[in-house]
């Protein structure tokens, strides 16, 4: 049976994000380490004297200015993050400054209009600019982009050597501009996508509540009506007839005790959790802690005493979120003929592990885990060795 992952949702946005800043550095670098190999091969008259030095100063510039707005660029998934502050906007003017002045560096290194506008057109296509904006200037950048290949043909072509209008550097560059728009266009989609469920997420609580709160409301009352009426009854025949009115009390008093009755089975209802989500839950909160977890059940665990397992799931779980090394984890629950079988293992630190011949104690989490299940007749195994492992085999029914 499947458990969901649902933290590993969280955790596939932030890979993405920085997968996404990496390809988006690891595609410039590509593009400008192609032209450096380009120009070695450029003839001497199409290049400014010291070209591999002012090619690198100003690749270096231009790069860390492309890292800075690339970790600027928005990577939450909360609104605020999209409403630029002023030392973003500060940022971003001296990223472009002093990318503008490498880009410049390298396209005079190169002699090539077409890299330096290129560059330069890749750090424009990083800022977040407004929905409509961004694909309008990467047409005019490609168009422009295009224009400059056609002029930086003829003087860095020589007699015998390979053409630069065929070549691949030129290639690359004229696509940068819409790869990277490409690149963060798809994570503002994943950003929007992430959004969107953790506001379905909010809006499911906000309906359980409401939903909790109507049947309170409903529960309360009626009782609290029918206890008003009847005091207020009591009150009128306690001087001409004691004995109803003494009645009327008793009933009032039976009314608070079926409000209370209804109330406690209400609470009940509303923090009953099912089984498997319960398990699903569990494995949850041990990945957002870091362990590799691996979750084994076994058929028609839905049909498992949630009331009497739940519990131990949980109390299980923050026994290994406070004493175990984060490392690998397992949970598993099947049925035997005639009892429910829970077992959870995960890695000990190391400073932890027992010395040969030497016994631990457990602790008050596992005495109070013990305690609960032989109330109900059921067993618990505990071994402590390299790997912690809780055993719990309780009745089918949920007690003896």
């Amino acid at each position: 049976m499947a458990v969901p992952r649902r933290s590993w949702v969280a955790a596939g946005v932030r890979a993405t994000w920085w997968y996404t800043v990496a390809g988006l550095v690891l595609l410039d670098l590509l593009v400008v380490s192609n032209w450096w190999l380009f120009v070695q091969q450029t003839p001497t008259h199409a290049v400014v004297p010291a070209a591999s030095a002012l090619a690198l100063v100003g690749a270096l510039l231009q790069g860390a200015a492309a890292v800075v707005l690339v970790l600027d660029y928005p990577a939450g998934s909360v609104h605020d993050e999209d409403a630029p502050d002023r030392g973003r906007r500060r940022r971003a003017a001296a990223a472009f400054a002093v990318g503008g002045a490498g880009a410049v560096l390298v396209g005079l290194a190169a002699g090539s209009w077409m890299l330096g506008v290129g560059l330069l057109a890749f750090l424009l296509s990083l800022h977040p600019w407004p929905a409509g904006v961004r694909w309008r200037l990467v047409v005019v950048v490609t168009v422009v982009l295009a224009g400059l290949w056609v002029v930086d043909a003829p003087p860095l072509t020589a007699e015998g050597e390979r053409d630069v209008g065929v070549s691949t550097p030129p290639a690359l560059l004229l696509l940068l501009p819409a790869l990277a728009v490409f690149s963060l266009w798809w994570w503002d989609i994943v950003r929007e996508l992430d959004r969107a469920r953790q506001t379905e997420g909010a809006l499911a609580a906000t309906r359980e509540r409401l939903r909790l709160a109507g049947e309170v409301h409903d529960l309360q009352g009626h009782h609290l009506q029918v206890i008003a009426l009847r005091l207020e009854l009591a009150e009128r025949l306690i001087d001409a007839d004691p004995a109803s009115a003494t009645e009327q009390i008793r009933t009032a008093r039976a009314s608070v005790d079926e409000a209370r009755a209804g109330t406690r089975d209400l609470a009940t209802r509303f923090r009953g959790v099912p089984l498997p989500d319960e398990l699903a839950n569990a494995a949850d909160l041990l990945r957002a802690a870091g362990h590799d977890v691996r979750v084994t059940l076994g058929p028609g665990v839905e049909d498992a005493p949630a009331d009497v397992l739940g519990p131990l799931v949980r109390e299980s779980v923050t026994n290994v979120l406070k004493h175990g090394a984060v490392g690998r984890a397992s949970i598993s629950l099947h049925r035997d003929p005639d009892r429910w079988r829970y077992a959870i293992a995960n890695d000990r630190p190391t400073d932890t592990r027992p010395s040969p011949g030497v016994d631990q104690a457990p602790g008050t989490g596992i005495a109070a885990i013990r305690a609960r299940v032989e109330a109900i007749g059921g067993t618990v195994h505990v071994h402590a060795g390299d790997r912690f492992e809780l055993t719990v085999a309780v009745p089918a029914g949920g007690a003896a």
